[in-house]
């Protein structure tokens, strides 16, 4: 039983997964401190305010806080936005550089007797009509 526990813990894609979760865990104070240090203070700027918590709806005595809603959509979008065009786009990038397209078979190849182009599949030559 315990052999069957470390032979799963053990797997390659099990010691990826926790490795990705300490790497996401990490990533996301690099990217809380962006949205809350730079984007945030940007959108201060240019908004007035640097979220929109303030937007508060009274119905019934109680308050619906939708502003709060709205802030974290919009960091979503940000880390989002942050996610794709500084890790995805370059590692699709580099990916596509390093690996380069395969190079398909040939579809035709040489009639060895009258040397005219014929498909790879053929077994007799469309022009001369040599066995190839």
């Amino acid at each position: 039983m315990l052999k069957g526990f470390r032979d799963f813990i053990l797997r390659g894609n099990v010691m990826d997964l926790a490795v990705a979760v300490i790497i996401g865990v990490a990533f996301t104070g690099i990217i809380t401190a962006l949205t809350n240090n730079i984007i945030n203070p940007l959108l201060g700027a240019v908004v007035g305010k640097p979220n929109f918590d303030y937007l508060v709806a009274h119905l019934h005595g109680g308050e619906i806080k939708y502003g709060t809603f709205l802030t974290a959509i919009i960091n979503f979008l940000l880390i989002a936005a942050v996610v794709y065009f500084f890790l995805v786009l370059p590692t699709q990038y580099l990916l596509k550089k390093s690996n380069p397209p395969a190079v398909a078979p040939p579809a035709t190849k040489a009639c060895p007797q009258c040397l005219s182009d014929i498909p790879v599949a053929a077994t007799r030559c469309k022009f001369c009509t040599q066995p190839v």
